[in-house]
């Protein structure tokens, strides 16, 4: 997946003396988190808002932080380190990858340990296009607190898996009758004629698969964040059951 935003300014940020550094500040910051749950919040006002709980916990650039956007033909192809010296025909836009998630180093494969070099075991990685990488450094790390409350956010995430639905739960269909011995209950009617177009028409709504489509919830705001426990609270719903993995940027 990728998503574009800005830099602001080009000179990186001062680097701690211990610990990992942080990235540089972007217009619209990006991050990868797991939604926990929900639960009820309070605004000043009294009224209750029903919230997401999103954990961050660290997200860092991974070892093939600067990378190139290839674009072709109204396509992103997704390549190794390329240059424009190396491709003056194609235009290449700069991205980052990030890293999110801490599984045991026996549950990667040898290719994405490989891949990952010298950073801890990541388990979801994601590209986010740049206008400009510079400041940025494998192994930085981006937060919760690039965010404030009342930012609005816009949440992406794989929806709840429904499975294979017929036409009256899918679609919202009229059911068939109940009586006179019919076994048409729940079931589709007619879906064309037969002399003209003599064929099934393309796009027609049918019976199929329902959910675990990737999805985004735009203009979300944020309540509250808590850096210390790399949390976000953000009104409203976001796609996905729980534990599910959601990237979240600014609107």
């Amino acid at each position: 997946m990728s998503e574009e935003t800005t830099v602001e300014g080009g000179s990186p940020p001062q680097t701690p003396q211990t610990g990992p550094t942080q990235a540089p500040a972007i217009t619209k910051p990006v991050l990868i988190g797991r939604k926990l749950g929900m639960i009820q919040q309070f605004r000043e006002d009294g009224s209750v808002v029903g919230t997401t709980v999103i954990a961050a916990e660290r997200t860092i650039a991974t070892g093939s932080a600067l990378r190139a956007l290839l674009y072709l033909d109204a396509h992103i192809l997704v390549n190794r380190i390329k240059t424009a010296a190396r491709n003056p025909l194609r235009l290449v836009a700069c991205a980052i990858q990030l890293g999110f998630g801490r599984p045991k180093k026996k549950r990667l494969s040898k290719g994405a340990l490989g891949h990952l070099k010298q950073l801890p075991p990541l388990e979801h990685l994601r590209e986010v296009r740049l206008d400009d990488v510079a400041g940025f450094a494998t192994g930085q790390e981006i937060g919760v607190d690039r965010f404030a409350a009342g930012d609005k956010v816009h949440v992406s995430g794989v929806s709840k898996g429904k499975g294979f639905q017929g036409p009256v739960h899918l679609h919202h269909f009229t059911r068939g009758p109940k009586s006179h011995g019919s076994d048409h209950l729940r079931r589709q009617g007619s879906v064309g004629s037969g002399t003209t177009p003599g064929r099934v028409l393309k796009g027609l709504r049918m019976a199929s698969h329902q959910g675990a489509d990737r999805v985004t919830v735009r203009n979300l705001q944020i309540l509250k964040t808590d850096p210390s426990r790399a949390l976000l609270f953000i009104a409203g719903a976001v796609p996905g059951g729980r534990n599910g993995i959601v990237m979240v940027r600014k609107a």
